[in-house]
């Protein structure tokens, strides 16, 4: 559902001149890209607080039984993948929305786009190798240099060529199971107790005990791993955000109808991706084989399921036009870049040694209670903030590194 006018925003504010005023924006991006920021912390928070292994494997560290297995299943079948695809598509469709808006206004769009990239990822290294080594920013600027490339193809050859990307991490790991087998290890899957402890140790000490750790891992992930995996993912879902905003599916501006097919079948769909994958894990014990292949059915699922969220987030604003959800929602995605750093700021404060030092310390349902409460804290800050402010602290600085301005 659009407002008065037709810009947008990519993660806030920005049509070229100035901000995007409140009446000139898509409320659905808003809301749709504020969901997608509290969604991701349910998953964030295991790897600001338990030690990496466990994120694929929960049976590697703390207790996997009522309760807490209850929690990792809720999180692992409903948030695990479909909340960062639902990021990713929304920073696609702010990548068309930049583009539109500065060729409208007659300005150099590519050379800003660029600018604007190299500033994000400048932000998104000195996040990943300072604070937290689970930054997706870094990853992001990779995939845009390319992805920018396509913006002005059809919304159909988008989504074609993005799913063929998308393709291809799921073939590579397929071509490891095959050749290996389902009760096989796998690198990475399981971790010595010596090895995780000393993540523990490096993570509830010093801020500098943490970053040679933090280097590693962000390196692994921004080499090795991206050009494996999250290079052709992000990539893929970048491309496929660009077609769902051309085709209005993201703007509202589908029947109702429409929309909840969307969500019946993304969702039937998706889920019985995920449930396969959780079947093969346990059928085969948590070996290495099985975990990789359950986790690519998790992700394809969630490439069915993060359109379906998106489907519900429409037909959810289309009901409530305003409200206090839709006005923290939408509140939230206009300064997203400043709550998605500051989830990792009061994140590492809380569990890391330079702050509480909680670390490998909190069971997974008081894990839950720390999201629940940074989502009423970004909440309540980021209403207040957008009534004094037009933009986030963080989007204003990225804002005038691009264009070299205060404007």
């Amino acid at each position: 559902m659009r407002t008065a006018g037709e810009s947008g925003t990519g993660w806030a504010g920005d049509d070229g001149s100035g901000p995007t005023a409140p009446e000139d924006r898509i409320v659905s991006l808003d809301v749709l890209r504020g969901v997608a920021i509290f969604g991701i912390l349910v998953i964030n928070v295991q790897s600001f607080s338990m030690p990496s292994v466990t994120r694929r494997n929960p049976t590697q560290f703390g207790e996997f039984a009522g309760v807490e297995f209850f929690v990792w299943l809720l999180s692992h079948v409903l948030f695990e993948q479909k909340f960062i695809a639902l990021f990713s598509i929304m920073f696609g469709a702010g990548i068309v929305l930049f583009m539109e808006s500065k060729r409208a206004g007659d300005r150099p769009a590519m050379a800003l786009h660029y600018r604007r990239t190299l500033v994000l990822l400048v932000i998104g290294v000195g996040h990943a190798y300072l604070l937290w080594h689970g930054d997706i920013l870094v990853v992001y600027a990779l995939c845009a240099v390319w992805a920018v490339l396509f913006w002005t193809e059809e919304p159909w050859t988008l989504f074609v060529i993005g799913a063929a990307l998308l393709a291809v991490p799921t073939v590579l790991a397929g071509g490891f199971v095959l050749e290996t087998g389902l009760s096989n290890s796998h690198a990475g899957w399981t971790a010595s107790e010596a090895a995780i402890q000393s993540e523990i140790d490096a993570y509830q000490g010093s801020w500098s005990d943490g970053l040679e750790q933090r280097i590693e891992s962000a390196w692994r992930a921004h080499t090795t791993g991206f050009l494996t995996t999250t290079g052709w993912r992000y990539t893929g879902l970048i491309l496929w955000g660009m077609a769902f905003y051309k085709w209005g599916l993201l703007t509202n501006d589908w029947s109702r109808a429409a929309y909840r097919r969307l969500l019946v079948g993304g969702g039937t769909v998706g889920l019985a991706f995920v449930g396969l994958g959780l079947w093969t894990v346990f059928a085969y014990d948590w070996a290495g084989g099985a975990g990789v292949l359950a986790w690519e059915l998790n992700e394809i699922g969630a490439l069915f399921m993060a359109p379906a969220y998106a489907a519900a987030v429409m037909l959810y604003c289309r009901r409530r036009t305003e409200g206090p959800i839709v006005s923290a929602c939408a509140a939230v995605g206009r300064t997203a870049l400043s709550n998605y750093l500051f989830q990792t700021v009061v994140a590492t404060t809380i569990f890391y040694g330079y702050g509480f030092g909680l670390f490998g310390q909190v069971s997974r349902i008081e894990q839950l209670a720390v999201v629940v409460g940074i989502w009423l804290l970004q909440a309540v800050l980021s209403v207040l903030w957008l009534r004094r402010h037009r933009y986030g602290p963080v989007e204003w600085l990225w804002r005038r590194a691009t264009y070299g301005s205060r404007s």
